[in-house]
């Protein structure tokens, strides 16, 4: 894992879409979620973090054009940015294979350091079109990943798929065609796209998320790391806050439908009493009784709430039910409040 990627947060998102669509999430759950996707959004817009993805890509296509070694821990940088050179690519075929953001990224890299030929590989050819538009790059069929692969000199593979997209028998099978040109995968995704299994190979070098984890070790922006650390400590606080909080929700529900029923058997008693009052008038008093019940049941609603969020709040609400006599069971359906969105 590398700091300031962003396919987990990607993976999260569709993960919840996926439960969302089964029906299989609850609010508890949900909430929790969405606000851990609320909070990467914030990472990522409230601080540089987010510029360590295009980090990753330049730095894996200077390793390959600069004979795929990685820079030591601490030495010189000989290109600034972890940029590779402009024409380091001159004269190579480079396949990507995923259409997502990475992809776009690498496609602008390749480009840059001055691939001759650019080709994407995706399932969804409408996502390839757009970077083949942007880049001047051809698109092809997964289908025809075997075949391209035989043509290609960089291999960048950032899928987010489940499984392996490119396995040791398909390269194997593409170096024994290749004849003596050798074969560099970089491989971007999280899950792998490539099998490790292929580092053995002759005539094949991977590159990998560990891979370039090692090179960039030392680099990475200490201040914006602690900038989201904060973030997060922050953002998991009111979390519990607001989970601490919504425990004691049973309570005062409990607490307002005693009290709705109290009003209703008090007013039922006055109308038998004041059975001379016309419309207007009982509307008066009606709306008179409820607005005390709702009066005095506000202020300790409202704190008892607030208590709830801090730690041991649960005793708050116990005494609640003990002075109220309110029954233990919770209400069939309690809402969950102020939940965020996903981003």
């Amino acid at each position: 894992m590398l700091v300031g990627e962003t396919q987990i947060l990607g993976q999260v998102r569709s993960a919840l879409r996926a439960a969302q669509a089964e029906a299989s999430v609850g609010a508890a759950l949900e909430g929790l979620f969405q606000t851990a996707l609320r909070v990467g959004k914030r990472a990522h817009s409230e601080t540089a973090i987010g510029t360590a993805g295009a980090s990753i890509v330049s730095v894996g296509v200077r390793m390959a054009a600069d004979g795929w070694e990685p820079v030591p821990s601490g030495a010189p940088d000989p290109s600034p940015g972890n940029v590779p050179a402009d024409g380091a690519l001159a004269g190579r075929r480079v396949l990507l294979v995923g259409a997502g953001v990475v992809g776009a990224l690498a496609a602008a890299v390749v480009r840059r350091a001055g691939a001759a030929d650019l080709v994407v590989a995706n399932r969804t050819a409408a996502r390839a079109r757009r970077i083949a538009d942007t880049y001047g790059a051809e698109v092809i069929p997964l289908a025809q990943l075997a075949d391209e692969l035989d043509r290609a000199d960089l291999v960048i593979s950032s899928t987010g798929a489940s499984g392996l997209i490119l396995t040791r028998q398909l390269v194997a099978d593409s170096l024994a065609r290749r004849g003596s040109r050798p074969l560099v995968l970089l491989d971007l995704a999280l899950p792998r796209d490539v099998d490790v299994a292929v580092r053995d190979l002759p005539g094949a070098t991977l590159i990998d998320l560990d891979t370039l984890r090692t090179a960039l070790d030392g680099q990475q922006a200490v201040g914006d790391v602690e900038s989201v650390r904060t973030l997060v400590a922050s953002e998991v606080s009111a979390y519990l806050d607001r989970r601490r909080a919504h425990r004691v929700a049973p309570t005062v529900v409990a607490l307002r439908a005693q009290a709705a029923a109290v009003v209703r058997e008090e007013l039922a008693r006055l109308q038998t009493r004041l059975p001379n009052l016309d419309s207007r008038d009982w509307a008066v008093v009606e709306g008179a009784v409820r607005r005390v019940a709702d009066k005095l049941l506000h202020a300790p609603t409202v704190r008892v709430q607030q208590l709830a969020a801090s730690p041991g709040g649960d005793s708050y609400a116990e005494a609640l039910r003990e002075l109220f006599d309110l029954p233990r069971e919770a209400p069939a359906v309690v809402s969950v409040p102020d939940l965020p969105e996903a981003p």
